[in-house]
């Protein structure tokens, strides 16, 4: 009995793992026949657990949205993942609700994982220099969905010029960068890739377009690449004068990007929506450097300088 109950939980963690199983795959994977792997399925149905069978070539079981939320099986490093999550709040406005989750993931939580959760105490967000836009969560989950499900969507979205337009994009990844989430696409119309504010998109509405094969691409390197110069409100290039490989070590791709003008010097492209900011990271190089844009930073770089001249005289 305490085998087989087991078993069951190990099979319902599978189904929980990905979308589809075929019927020998789960076999292969329990370590059971085929037939015991129906029986078990069977008994899955009679505690409650809507698992479907799908027909086709690739027919086998798939786990089914229920009447009640069922139990999650979740492995040591993927309950650690889930309570940091919660603690960061990735999406703004859900704060209540992931302080909630949180503590219901800690009661439960054997003891060889509590002290690694409770290490997570310890991570203070840094403020940011604007607030994040809130989100629907729905819309986040039905992206996620698509993304993982390759999904075409069709959906209204709102560019930062208020021009409204019709897309359609096979969905590649959600990326959530300097607290705002974007869903990272292959435009169909443009035939591009194409990042797009989750909070600027409009839900789509079912059904969903034909599935598609998903495509190469790393969405944080694009998202990193594309999108970060646009959000900045003030953008600076700044002569450095150390060697470009020296610097772009020290630089993240959420701050800036960095080329060789020449073996002793580069050329660093960075921003963000304060000058205050700015001047703090270009100080915190280590390297001689001249700024001369934008007209903003120059003052107040000026004006730090003063201040530091000030603060050394005898």
């Amino acid at each position: 009995m305490l085998e087989t109950s087991a078993r069951l939980l190990r099979l319902l963690a599978l189904l929980q793992s990905r979308r589809d199983w075929q019927g020998s795959e789960l076999a292969d994977e329990l370590r059971i026949s085929p037939r015991t792997v129906r029986r078990d399925v069977d008994r899955l149905r009679e505690l409650g657990y809507p698992v479907n069978a799908t027909t086709g070539s690739f027919g086998g079981y798939r786990l089914g949205a229920g009447a009640e939320l069922p139990p999650l099986l979740l492995d040591d490093n993927e309950a650690v993942a889930v309570a940091a999550a919660l603690r960061t709040n990735a999406v703004t406005g859900l704060e209540e609700v992931s302080l909630r989750a949180l503590l219901k993931l800690e009661q439960v939580l054997p003891s060889r994982l509590r002290h690694r959760v409770s290490a997570l105490e310890q991570i203070e967000s840094v403020p940011r220099d604007s607030p994040a836009p809130a989100l629907d969560p729905e819309l986040l989950s039905t992206l996620a969905a698509a993304c993982r499900d390759s999904d075409t969507l069709r959906f209204d979205y709102q560019a930062h010029d208020g021009t409204a337009t019709r897309r359609r994009a096979e969905p590649h990844r959600l990326v959530n960068w300097g607290r705002r989430w974007y869903l990272v696409a292959w435009d169909a119309d443009k035939q591009d890739w194409r990042s797009f504010r989750v909070d600027r998109i409009t839900p789509p509405q079912p059904p969903h377009g034909p599935r598609f094969t998903p495509r190469d691409l790393d969405a944080t390197t694009y998202v990193a690449s594309r999108v970060t110069q646009a959000a900045w409100r003030f953008q600076a290039r700044v002569l450095v004068h150390a060697p470009a490989d020296a610097v772009a070590a020290r630089i993240h791709a959420a701050i800036g990007t960095v080329e060789a003008v020449d073996d002793t010097t580069c050329e660093l492209v960075t921003g963000s929506d304060s000058v205050e900011t700015l001047a703090v990271w270009i100080g915190m190089l280590g390297y001689d450097f001249e700024v001369t844009s934008p007209p903003d930073l120059v003052a107040h770089v000026r004006t730090l300088a003063a201040r530091y001249a000030r603060a050394v005289q005898d």
